[in-house]
């Protein structure tokens, strides 16, 4: 069966999601008669403004697109943002695809920095793909961040699992140390992480997570997913990197960042960089 229909396709998280939103936004206003998106639905339907329709990939429909059996099924375009470093997707969506498939990279490959090392540079992520657009003849358009920022600060430790992490206990005393200077101090909670701190919040959707970041503030975190969806909600956001180039993945909108390997990243130099952030 033909869908005269494009299907935009995005396999990212949280973090990506967020990183993709100025792509999402400049395919949807080239492509006037509509787009449906397939991805995680938890996460695609934060930006669900930019699609005619979304799809949850999870459902037993789509799994021809990701096995060997052919389904007949093909689509007037496909847009896939992600990675495919043996090119097998492309090839087999470039199939059903009628019109020239769109693949667009999601992030470059030196993100890495190793211990040491000062090098800085590269692309950020949203110019990384929207560079790419314009190859397609796509016009780039930037979503703008307008800034939310207020006088309290939201902290949010996490547990490392994949990625190096600045410990969840350096949150808790940082939030102690904020409340006895009288500073306006949360702790948002994150899955898998059992605190015991009176007035902790947390929330299961993210779309509650958006009401409460709706107040602004300065929201301290890890390299996260998390950190992406305060940045673009307009939060200042100050960013602890391990692994990652920050160059490359900073959060989108207004903050800073500290690097564990070059910074001495202790109470004192993030205490510094909330005070900053409450005059801006």
């Amino acid at each position: 069966m033909h869908r005269d229909d494009i299907m935009l396709i995005h396999l990212g998280g949280l973090g990506d999601m967020c990183l993709s939103e100025s792509t999402f936004f400049s395919v949807s206003e080239h492509f006037k008669e509509g787009i449906i998106a397939l991805g995680y639905m938890r996460f695609l339907r934060l930006f669900k403004g930019y699609f005619k329709a979304i799809e949850r990939v999870e459902s037993a429909k789509w799994l021809p697109l990701f096995s060997q059996n052919e389904s007949g099924d093909t689509w007037k375009r496909i847009i896939f943002i992600g990675k495919d470093r043996e090119g097998t997707l492309r090839k087999r969506w470039s199939c059903i695809s009628k019109e020239h498939m769109i693949f667009i990279e999601m992030y470059p490959e030196d993100c890495f920095i190793a211990p040491g090392d000062m090098r800085l540079g590269g692309y950020h992520v949203e110019d990384f793909q929207l560079t790419q657009l314009k190859s397609y003849g796509i016009e780039a358009k930037k979503k703008e961040i307008i800034p939310n920022i207020s006088k309290r600060v939201i902290l949010y430790p996490e547990k490392g699992f994949e990625k190096k992490k600045w410990h969840y206990e350096n949150f808790l005393k940082l939030y102690d140390s904020l409340k006895e200077r009288g500073i306006v101090v949360y702790i948002l909670k994150s899955m898998g992480l059992e605190i015991d701190v009176k007035g902790a919040v947390f929330f299961d959707e993210l779309h509650d997570i958006r009401g409460f970041f709706n107040d602004g503030g300065i929201f301290v975190s890890n390299d996260s997913g998390m950190a992406h969806f305060a940045g673009m909600c307009g939060l200042y956001t100050i960013t602890i990197f391990s692994d990652f180039d920050p160059y490359v993945w900073h959060p989108r909108g207004k903050g800073t960042v500290v690097r564990c390997s070059e910074d001495k990243v202790d109470i004192a130099l993030i205490e510094s960089k909330i005070e900053e952030a409450l005059k801006v």
